[in-house]
């Protein structure tokens, strides 16, 4: 058995390296990301880069294996939080920005990473912005396709 034939034979579980190419799309079908056969997705099982919910559907699946998976707004980023709606001076806003319910803005946070807000409602004076994630009280549709799994579990060789 040569070396693609045992990462073929591997089982995704806590710790392994992935490959994988993926569609996530929202419950309705639009299209939110992609990764391709040609530029995959690399991660770590429990290194935070996947929600838990899609990582945990993913265990025991093995290189090879095509699925489709919908996962639940609360195993995936969440419900949205009220406590995350603000709202801000329409003054704050570039002027030539086309603003409207729905549409994603960032801003700067303190530490200088960029935040997502989505606008939920605006006027001439003023706009409200949920800080909640994007994609928080959304139900996703993921096909994943897994390329490679490479590493064993915790204790085996």
């Amino acid at each position: 058995m040569d070396k693609y034939d045992e990462k073929r034979e591997m089982p995704v579980r806590q710790g392994a390296a992935v490959v994988m190419a993926y569609r996530l799309a929202l419950a309705d079908g639009t299209e939110v990301d992609r990764a391709t056969l040609e530029e995959p997705f690399l991660f770590t099982i429990g290194d935070g880069s996947l929600i838990e919910g899609l990582e945990r559907l993913l265990i025991g699946q093995r290189a090879g294996e095509k699925n489709s998976y919908l996962v639940a707004a609360s195993e995936a980023f969440g419900e949205r939080d009220p406590e995350q709606i603000h709202t801000l001076p329409r003054e704050q806003f570039d002027q030539a920005m086309v603003l409207e319910p729905g549409c994603v803005v960032t801003f700067e946070a303190p530490s200088g990473d960029e935040v997502a807000a989505t606008v939920v409602a605006l006027d001439e004076e003023k706009v409200e912005v949920d800080f909640s994630h994007p994609l928080a009280g959304r139900d996703l549709q993921f096909e994943v396709e897994l390329i490679s799994v490479d590493g064993a579990a915790e204790g085996e060789a």
